[in-house]
């Protein structure tokens, strides 16, 4: 299964993945000039922190192997498919919020005006995430952590941090 890794390193905290993701995931026209006056504004599903000066850290579900959001959830809105992605039934989430306590990674997104949580769904049935396609700098990639280990995927060196579950160095796993 492909994932999203990040090379925060070339994230520029521009928010092209932000705003890509609320353009294309919930807004009513699908176009940027008209989804800034559309109301509810469009929710985006990933959010980026800032982590200095012209830095930054895009943040969605890591889809966890022991995700502890699913066992949180009291209305079991929050389910993992064949595919191993962790989805929200969007209509059982009643806006407790206990999937955004217990993320290691603070990636669910509590919305207190549809009194609902989003998170990143990694763009499911789609050609690939609009998170990935959209990032100027490449700082998104979209990869499979098996080919990473099998070295049939070349790392660019000093870049590409994070990825000690598999080499000791490289990506940081989104």
């Amino acid at each position: 299964m492909q994932t999203i890794f990040v090379d925060p390193d070339l994230c520029v905290a521009c928010k092209s993945c932000e705003i890509a993701c609320a353009v294309n995931r919930s807004s009513l026209s699908k176009r940027l000039p008209e989804a800034m006056f559309e109301s509810p504004s469009p929710l985006s599903r990933v959010r980026v922190e800032e982590t200095g000066t012209d830095c930054g850290f895009p943040i969605q579900c890591r889809h966890c192997e022991d995700a502890p959001c699913l066992d949180a959830c009291p209305a079991k809105a929050l389910y993992r498919d064949d595919e191993g992605l962790v989805l929200l039934h969007d209509e059982r989430c009643i806006g407790c919020w206990m999937c955004v306590m217990v993320c290691p990674f603070g990636a669910p997104q509590p919305f207190r005006n549809i009194r609902k949580m989003l998170k990143c769904d990694r763009c499911v049935g789609m050609d690939a995430p609009f998170c990935v396609e959209s990032c100027p700098t490449k700082a998104l990639v979209l990869l499979d952590p098996e080919a990473i280990a099998r070295g049939a995927v070349k790392l660019r060196r000093g870049a590409m941090k994070g990825l000690d579950f598999l080499t000791g160095r490289g990506l940081t796993k989104a």
